[in-house]
């Protein structure tokens, strides 16, 4: 079998009703030159075996399951696992439309970016989500040349990136995705790109821990970054997988 265009690497932890969401959006796509490889951070629900349902539906699909939990953890297990020339790291509450693959490829090809830092969708929420998602790009946008950002939920790169980085700092407790995207940039040898084309994300993070709550969060947490360092020793606690 050929070597896939790219490879998409999705980690979940109890996500049994959102990955076949976002498997169906991947199987609705323009763009089919990929491989999904589906890393499970040892979830208690039916999600692994939902996704072998699913599997079918695809020409290249690979279940890895972990006996250990992690974000930064499953991401790196996943892009051990993968063949293509490109990756892309998904969460499980990502929604794509059917052209997203396509465009955002073509787009990073005609830009000879290796690194694709994608902003969120607010289409179908409020108009405080779309002031609070436009204010979140706005910042992704405006500190990509000097300071990137990232959101781990749909975070382009290659592996050639991967290696060279050392993949995500998995002793990291917050903020994970953005220092990956810092590192490529001080690396000096990549080029980091803001596709036009959008995700959706779920927003049940916001609404369970709190609209605002959240955005001060990660301000607190960027701001620690940016002035103080990257957060190595849980200096601003966050519980990950606690959501309904």
């Amino acid at each position: 079998m050929t070597v896939p265009k790219l490879s998409i690497i999705i980690i979940t932890l109890n996500e049994q009703d959102r990955l076949p969401r976002l498997l169906s959006d991947l199987a609705a796509q323009t763009f089919g030159d990929f491989e999904v490889i589906h890393v499970d951070s040892n979830s208690d629900d039916e999600t692994v075996s939902r996704s072998r349902q699913a599997a079918s539906g695809f020409d290249r699909y690979k279940i890895v399951e972990m006996s250990q939990r992690g974000v930064s953890l499953g991401r790196n297990v996943g892009a051990s696992h993968a063949k293509g020339k490109r990756l892309l790291f998904l969460d499980a509450d990502t929604r794509l439309p059917a052209n997203f693959l396509e465009e955002s490829l073509t787009e990073l090809a005609q830009a000879h970016a290796d690194v694709g830092v994608v902003c969120m969708s607010a289409e179908g929420l409020n108009v405080l989500y779309r002031i609070g998602f436009g204010a979140f790009n706005l910042g992704i946008r405006a500190t990509s040349l000097f300071f990137p950002t990232a959101i781990g939920a749909c975070l382009f790169s290659t592996p050639e990136v991967h290696r060279t980085i050392g993949g995500f700092d998995e002793s990291l407790s917050l903020c994970e995705d953005c220092n990956y995207a810092l590192k490529a940039h001080r690396c000096g040898m990549f080029r980091t790109l803001v596709p036009k084309n959008k995700f959706q994300f779920d927003p049940r993070r916001l609404r369970q821990d709190g609209f605002v709550a959240t955005g001060f969060l990660y301000l607190r947490a960027n701001l620690h970054r940016f002035f103080i360092g990257e957060l190595h020793k849980k200096e601003i606690p966050y519980a990950f997988g606690h959501y309904s």
